[in-house]
């Protein structure tokens, strides 16, 4: 099976208090709908954190800061092993432009569970609860 290696934002509104999380709902695709962290495929030559914030960039036009890696979801699709690296990100400049995905929200502790996860970032839910104020 093949291996697609990616990344993902957990963008935070601060990496010190972590009280509320943006996702976004897929706008294309199979998983058209459902809610995932921003981010996207790590290019040859590119680290984990290069590769989100080049992610970033193209997908909301933002630019983030990179933290702490949260946990890497190894997840098989149907088509597919998935091998994503995820972060703590912040904002650090520009506001959160929706280029590729179809809908957005923040998301606070108490309401994690109330937008349909895609399965792969379902299974980090639960350690990003943990971290969260």
């Amino acid at each position: 099976m093949k291996t697609v290696n990616v990344v993902a934002a957990v963008i935070c509104d601060s990496m010190n208090e972590k009280k509320q999380i943006f996702a976004t709902a897929r706008g294309y695709g199979e998983f058209k709908g459902q809610w995932e962290f921003p981010g996207g495929k790590i290019e040859a030559g590119e680290t984990s954190q290069q590769a989100l914030v080049r992610e970033i960039k193209e997908e909301l036009e933002t630019e983030v800061k990179v933290g702490d890696l949260i946990g890497t979801i190894e997840y098989d699709y149907p088509a597919f092993h998935l091998s994503m690296d995820c972060f703590w990100c912040e904002v650090i400049e520009g506001e959160l432009k929706l280029l590729e995905a179809e809908s957005a929200r923040w998301l606070t502790k108490d309401t994690l569970y109330d937008v349909q996860w895609l399965p792969a970032d379902i299974t980090l839910i639960a350690e990003i609860e943990k971290q969260m104020k």
